[in-house]
């Protein structure tokens, strides 16, 4: 058995404390399951708090983190650290036990292997948009307000929703040697992540499909972020696996039947090593739920 550890700490996107929180665990653990560990033992939590912070914020971030580990991962919070510090930080540490053939690692990938991607992209525009409509609302005047709420709600949902259901659709299967590699999609964005697939190898990658947050990609061309290079930061975001071509329309099937959105985003092929190329055809998808 190995134990699978992770550490991540990053600065809060989002005013609403018992939120924060939640978003926090969902990034730290993501980390866990994108090597295919189905279970977390355990939390560490790491908090940085001014000392003139309101006791119901630090609150807050800690029962949101309590109650996404209890109530969605079925899990708990052992311990951790606090300190005092003029910025705000977020995190901990997380761990999981698997067996080491079970591990599903990050590189690996194989010609002509079809990618598979389980949450939409663009929340790095979207998060963006839910900091302006609170201080600056005149510089998304040309957006119905309505709908960039829409979008920032789905990207909230995004950022709570474990990747943990994805892990156990694939442990559903017997032999699940068809997933070559697997990704959590994160800060690096999705042609980030897939491009560290390709490292060490002599494969390259076309994404011919770009499903994102509706609105996300107009945000990012109005306000300076790079999405259509793909590589647009993402928080807690999907999985991206690495998957024998015969056998990727029955993961998809499998991931839809236990109601995990999914695409098929794009190809392993052998062009240039290395390298992640967005089709000139590629089709975009505005999604609206999940």
């Amino acid at each position: 058995m190995f134990l699978v550890k992770n550490l991540d700490i990053f600065t809060p996107i989002i005013d609403e404390p018992e939120i924060q929180g939640e978003i926090a665990a969902c990034n730290v653990t993501n980390d866990i399951f994108a090597l295919n560990v189905p279970e977390i033992s355990g939390m560490l939590v790491f908090l940085a708090i001014k000392p003139n912070m309101p006791l119901e914020i630090s609150e807050g971030i800690l029962t949101g983190i309590k109650y996404f580990m209890e109530n969605k991962l079925d899990s708990q919070i052992v311990g951790g650290h606090t300190i005092f510090c003029e910025w705000p930080l977020i995190g901990g540490e997380a761990s999981g036990f698997i067996h080491k053939d079970k591990i599903i690692p990050k590189d690996g990938v194989k010609k002509g292997d079809k990618l598979i991607l389980t949450k939409p992209i663009g929340l790095q525009s979207v998060m963006a948009a839910y900091r302006l409509i609170k201080d600056s609302p005149n510089m998304l005047e040309n957006y119905s307000h309505n709908e960039i709420q829409n979008s920032i709600d789905l990207a909230i949902k995004i950022m709570t929703t474990s990747n943990q259901s994805v892990v156990k659709t694939i442990h559903e299967f017997k032999d699940f040697s068809f997933i070559h590699a697997m990704s959590d999609v994160t800060g690096f964005g999705l042609a980030g992540h897939l491009a560290e697939m390709l490292q060490n190898s002599e494969f390259s990658a076309s994404i011919d499909k770009v499903p994102s947050i509706k609105l996300s990609k107009e945000l990012s061309e109005d306000l300076g972020y790079a999405f259509d290079d793909c590589t647009c930061h993402e928080t807690a975001g999907g999985m991206l696996m690495s998957v024998d071509k015969e056998n990727a329309e029955e993961l998809s099937n499998n991931l839809n039947s236990n109601k995990i959105t999914n695409w098929i985003v794009g190809t392993v092929d052998k062009a240039t090593p290395g390298i992640v190329r967005i089709h000139d055809d590629a089709e975009y998808i505005e999604v609206t739920k999940m």
